[in-house]
């Protein structure tokens, strides 16, 4: 691993992360919003790690997420809507090296992502906030996953 990767997990006490990757919740709001999804935090924030050889698994979430590259390499973001089938391939980071390096991926997109390099560190803005109650990971969704395989095969390998 890279020995900026090692000081950032230990300087921003990052965890594992259940799709991949490393994290730490660095922000909840204490303002509470109403929406389909009942009352919940109106934001949160999260720090989160990519290392070179690791990538974060297909996952979705009930809320909007915002990705911002904050320092490293870039990542490649996939953004997928399965009830369309429109993917979006995003390559995230500095403006420097040609790269987007903010992208929200609409509410219950399915989304993944793999660092283009030794590791990228990003901050992830949910909002309405985050539960992991609304989390889902496509592998335990087979009927979708399959959907992926037959029309994304190049990406099932971050199923």
């Amino acid at each position: 691993m890279h020995p900026r990767a090692q000081e950032l997990i230990q300087r921003l006490e990052l965890q594992p992360h259940p799709e991949g990757g490393f994290y730490f919740e660095c922000f909840r709001s204490q303002a509470r919003v109403t929406g389909s999804e009942g009352e919940r935090d109106s934001l949160t924030a999260i720090y989160f790690l990519l290392t070179e050889g690791t990538h974060s698994r297909w996952h979705q979430v009930a809320a909007d997420e915002v990705w911002t590259h904050l320092e490293g390499d870039g990542l490649q973001l996939v953004d997928l809507d399965l009830r369309t089938e429109t993917l979006n391939q995003i390559a995230l980071g500095s403006l420097v090296d040609g790269r987007k390096p903010v992208h929200a991926v609409p509410a219950g997109h399915w989304q993944a992502a793999r660092p283009l390099g030794a590791y990228a560190l990003v901050a992830c803005t949910v909002a309405p906030g985050f539960e992991f109650a609304d989390f889902n990971l496509l592998c335990d969704r087979p009927r979708e996953a399959k959907v992926l395989r037959g029309r994304f095969p190049e990406l099932a390998a971050l199923l």
